[in-house]
């Protein structure tokens, strides 16, 4: 046998390990080529897992082989031991291992080229995602909106202002959002919403990133020029994988004429992507929404401001769109668009705003014009969605809104807003899983909309599976990091879920009104009310600010203070703020109705009670309580319950207290606003918090207590007995 030496010598003599290093570096190339090269021609994956095994079953027999046989001029022949005179004659041997090492150099730079290129594209991808994804748009997100596309799927990306006019912004918005709208109506296309659009830059670099963070095959991009009465749009559409240029035009117009261009643009992409247009379809897509050159542009500045508005609940940006509504209403009378756009901006003041608005007028209003929407244009999606909104937020009647919003998803049937709107409405009916399932489906068409996240977040939420309510929340943040309503719910989730406060205020921080109001709320049940109170009086007494948009409660800012003095023992400074707070309360139950005027009657309640005025407190908490038996309101009607208990705790009475809280936790809907980890940290249970029914409830909710509690800090007031 030969000695290691002597081995290892005959190894370098028959180029072994030569034809080893050429093998394992070809082998790699072969396998970069299968894995990028065969998908490409839809070559299926066992065939790239089959070259893989081939490459390395051929290895062994590869070394054998350069071990057993020696290439010559004559052929392959077998190696002739290094003594017999058969052998290679050195200077020969030399040679070849000159060219097998000039091979080797050779495949080796190949190795450094290809891995330089796909590095420089790792980089170049990276760079692109920072360029056209919106602010902190992390891997998640764009791997949740990453799908195979249809292909007759479209986005359209915000317009870029090429005017020279300062403040054309709105119009330049408009003539994208139109155009978008008339997309949506064809029903063969899938189009993905503006809320999700609208966070994308002009022009992105990488339209293949864009495609993909919104399952999209297509992209249509555009510009608008505005110089006096002239108007420039071109528009051009692309295929997001390929950068190919689908089709392109320009339309010159001036302002008199520049009605219905938005029903042409969407005319030539469908017939660009052979969509099938239905003659209904085609007939919509003709029809412009006005010709009165004034009350087109106003129009266009209402929805500039009430688009804001909508976003994040927005009441200040709701107030303002209203008046340009109505006056581009004035300016043409026959605006059936205008006027469904109106009723919806008055609906959802009239059911976010509260604080100054009058409630019940701004419903009659969203009524009147709703219906006069769909008297003038019967076939208009945004009449019935405007018409379904005045039936859910205006009178409460959800058979009759699920009714016109499907009308308008027959009419537009990938429309996410008249989707969300039909889970909107199965959450409040209880029927949790159905509208889950309508709000995913909304998202999917709207794949960049916090808002849209928020509202699935919290509809899990409702139902107490906080984890997946975490998932959505943080999706919200991930795509706007400023949505105060999803940090807010956010905070709520980890404080319901675990009862770690600490954790809850790091969610809420941030100078938002909103975000104040939330961490007040959590320094309560820390019993820090000093700190509580101070945080509180560095919030602007404004109505928006507590109006309860965010969090479903309407509660005036001098009851908040009142309840806070109390609670630090200040009991004479308590009556005078809720003696303060009545009139703003009283004018509230005068302007709402439904479920937003029970919270009203029971912020009266609160007051009354804590004034020594039982009887009513007593009234208005039986007020409440009808308003939730008549509701059937599932998303703000178990909060009214368990607030019901408070205030029946409040007056030391656990034999009322106690059962209606019992009975506030198994109804399905809780979850948005209590959870039993609560009944450990929550000072409203403090009066009775040793009574033996009290604590058979702690008992029955033993497996929720947090790991860390609070001292109970007895008050100075006097429970008030009720008989």
């Amino acid at each position: 046998m030969a000695e290691p030496s002597g081995f290892f010598a005959e190894l370098k003599r028959r180029h072994v390990w030569r034809v080893a290093i050429a093998y394992a570096v070809t082998g790699w190339l072969l396998v970069q080529v299968a894995t990028q090269v065969f998908p490409f021609f839809e070559i299926p994956n066992w065939a790239v897992r089959l070259v893989i095994a081939l490459i390395v079953a051929g290895f062994p027999i590869a070394v054998i082989v350069a071990w057993v046989y020696e290439l010559t001029p004559e052929g392959l022949r077998r190696t002739a031991p290094a003594d017999s005179p058969a052998a290679r004659p050195p200077h020969v041997n030399r040679r070849i291992a000159r060219k097998l090492n000039t091979i080797i150099i050779a495949l080796l730079a190949t190795v450094v080229v290809v891995l330089s290129v796909r590095l420089l594209i790792v980089q170049r991808h990276v760079t692109a995602v920072a360029q056209v994804a919106p602010t902190s748009a992390p891997a998640t997100t764009v791997a949740a909106a990453r799908q195979a596309a249809p292909a007759r799927s479209i986005a359209v990306l915000p317009f870029q202002n090429l005017s020279d006019e300062k403040g054309s912004e709105y119009f330049v918005a408009g003539m994208q959002d139109l155009i978008l709208t008339k997309l949506a109506e064809i029903g063969d296309l899938k189009v993905i919403s503006r809320a999700s659009t609208q966070q994308y830059a002009t022009r992105p670099a990488n339209l293949k990133i864009v495609g993909e963070q919104l399952g999209v095959a297509t992209i249509l991009e555009g510009s608008v020029q505005r110089r006096g009465n002239q108007v420039l749009i071109n528009v051009q559409l692309i295929d997001s994988h390929s950068d190919a240029h689908l089709w392109a035009q320009a339309y010159h117009r001036t302002l008199d004429d520049v009605f219905g261009v938005e029903g042409e643009v969407a005319d030539k992409v469908a017939e660009s992507l052979k969509a099938t247009i239905s003659p209904h379809e085609s007939a919509s897509l003709a029809a412009a929404p006005t010709r009165n050159r004034a009350a087109y542009d106003t129009y266009l500045r209402a929805e500039y401001l009430a688009v804001k508005g909508f976003a994040n609940y927005d009441t200040a940006s709701m107030k303002a769109a209203i008046p340009l509504y109505r006056q581009a209403i004035d300016q043409d009378p026959a605006f059936a668009l205008a006027y469904a756009r109106l009723s919806y901006a008055e609906s959802q003041l009239g059911w976010f705003g509260r604080g100054d608005n009058d409630e019940k007028v701004l419903h009659a209003n969203a009524r009147s014009h709703a219906e006069r929407a769909l008297e003038l244009a019967p076939e208009l999606p945004a009449a019935y969605l405007a018409m379904g909104y005045t039936d859910y937020w205006g009178r409460g009647d959800y058979a009759a809104a699920l009714k016109a919003f499907a009308k308008a998803l027959v009419l537009r049937p990938n429309d996410a807003g008249a989707l969300a709107a039909q889970g909107f409405v199965q959450r409040r009916q209880g029927d949790f899983e159905a509208a889950i399932a309508s709000l995913e489906q909304a998202f999917a068409l709207d794949p960049r909309n916090a808002s849209l996240a928020f509202e699935t977040g919290s509809a899990w939420m409702m139902i107490s599976r906080y984890s997946d309510a975490d998932r959505w929340l943080r999706r919200a943040l991930e795509i706007d990091p400023h949505n105060r309503n999803a940090q807010v719910y956010l905070s709520n989730s980890v404080l319901l879920a675990t009862g770690d406060i600490e954790r809850a205020l790091v969610a809420a921080q941030g100078d938002d009104p909103a975000l104040k109001l939330q961490r007040v709320g959590l320094l309560m049940y820390q019993r820090k009310y000093a700190d509580a109170l101070a945080l509180l009086d560095s919030v602007s007494d404004d109505p928006d600010n507590f109006s309860g948009a965010t969090l479903g409660s309407i509660s005036p800012k001098a009851l908040q203070q009142a309840e806070l003095h109390r609670l630090m023992g200040d009991a004479r400074l308590a009556r005078k703020l809720y003696a303060q707070a009545l009139p703003a309360i009283r004018e509230q139950l005068a302007q709402h109705q439904g479920i937003n005027q029970a919270f009203s009657w029971q912020n009266l309640a609160t007051a009354e009670l804590r004034l020594g005025h039982t009887q009513q407190a007593l009234d208005a908490t039986a007020r409440v309580q009808a308003i939730v038996d008549a509701s059937h309101d599932f998303a703000y009607g178990p909060g009214l319950l368990q607030q019901n208990a408070m205030l029946y705790a409040d007056a030391n009475r656990p034999d009322l207290a106690v059962p209606q809280l019992a009975k506030a936790l198994e109804v399905r809907g809780i979850g948005m606003f209590y959870s039993p980890v609560m009944l450990w940290l929550d000072p409203a249970w403090d009066p009775i918090r040793k009574d033996p029914r009290f604590q058979a409830l702690l008992g029955k909710y033993a497996q929720h207590k947090p790991a860390v509690s609070y001292a109970v800090v007895p008050t100075v007031s006097t429970p008030v007995a009720v008989p």
